[in-house]
């Protein structure tokens, strides 16, 4: 693939030694996520007695919890969070039935967001779908809705990924005809699945299961793919045609800094640090911080805070003559003020 400048090349370089994973962290980082999730889920189940929306209140830390062994899960998937390969990869399919999220095929399309992270000629494999103005613009007008429609906050992080982790991860969509491995990563999931959740039904019963575990699932993955948006969707990233992309200025520029308080840092395991993750995806989530601390002047590159974040809500649209995310009605005005633009390609 393309590479940087020989000064971006550098800073990737000074990077890998950050990229040794210590297994003795990574069991530890794994056990103060998993057990005080089962504490919490058991306490949520005990306080319905109380009444539900007391017992509400423990949802969100649980969600919080669920995000963050997504995290790890994550993390295996780059082979990252424990020294062996196998150990990676099983941990990351054991915790993939909790997640809903088939380890091996999520795998496969994540391998393919780093790859072409940025690149306007190689969008749709573990990406938000996003036009430029120009193709936008040029949709049928049934597109043009549909479009407006998914890019609307209710459906980007209220029903889509309720779909997303509930419904769509039951098959390998996009990798249908990709031979056997999508499929029995996604079918082992299903049946492991089938059987936690046959187990939990008869322990607590059907309705506390639903109750419980349910408004889990749905708000932890709102709140992932909040972070997959804020990771990308922000109004300086960066998008290339094929001919000028190349993969540092894609990882350092196109991906965010989301600068969180610490007790949320902790609960998404560092994954703000998203740009550095991006330019090393070897390193492990527990170590990232070590990055910003031994190189602060990385802190600033792309740097998003909690306030900030909200406002990419409304980019929606990749400008390629201004070179930014715009919002519907900046496209408008553009287009108003120029009804033919010419198709620039941006250079890196």
């Amino acid at each position: 693939m393309p590479q940087g400048t020989p000064e971006m090349r550098a800073s990737a370089q000074l990077l890998v030694r950050y990229r040794e994973p210590d297994s003795i962290r990574g069991v530890l980082e794994l056990a103060i996520t998993v057990v005080p999730l089962c504490f919490i889920w058991a306490l949520i189940w005990a306080a319905l007695d109380r009444g539900y929306w007391f017992a509400v209140l423990f949802e969100i830390p649980a969600a919080g919890l669920l995000v963050r062994l997504f995290m790890i899960q994550h993390d295996c998937g780059h082979g990252s969070f424990f020294r062996g390969r196998a150990v990676n990869d099983w941990v990351g399919r054991a915790i993939g039935v909790v997640t809903l999220t088939p380890y091996d095929y999520w795998r496969h399309n994540h391998a393919g967001h780093h790859a072409n992270s940025g690149n306007l000629d190689h969008r749709g494999l573990g990406d938000i779908d996003t036009l430029t103005v120009r193709e936008f613009r040029d949709q049928p007008r049934w597109r043009r809705v549909l479009y407006r429609l998914y890019r609307h906050p209710i459906v980007m992080f209220g029903v889509g990924p309720a779909y997303l982790f509930i419904l769509k991860h039951r098959l390998p969509i996009g990798l249908m005809r990709g031979g056997w491995t999508p499929w029995l990563s996604t079918m082992g999931t299903n049946a492991a699945i089938a059987i936690l959740v046959a187990a939990m039904i008869w322990l607590v019963g059907y309705g506390p299961f639903l109750m419980v575990h349910v408004p889990i699932v749905v708000l932890a993955a709102s709140i992932g793919v909040w972070l997959f948006y804020v990771q990308h969707q922000f109004e300086r990233t960066y998008w290339s045609h094929d001919e000028t992309w190349n993969f540092h200025d894609a990882a350092l520029h196109g991906s965010s800094h989301y600068q969180l308080p610490s007790v949320l840092r902790w609960f998404t395991a560092n994954i703000g640090v998203h740009h550095i993750h991006h330019l090393c995806s070897r390193i492990p989530s527990y170590r990232l911080p070590d990055v910003l601390r031994d190189h602060p002047q990385l802190a600033a590159v792309g740097r998003i805070t909690l306030v900030q974040s909200l406002r990419t809500v409304r980019l929606t649209l990749w400008d390629e003559e201004r070179l930014q995310l715009v919002s519907f009605g900046e496209a408008a005005l553009t287009s108003a003020a120029s009804p033919m633009p010419a198709r620039l390609r941006p250079s890196s």
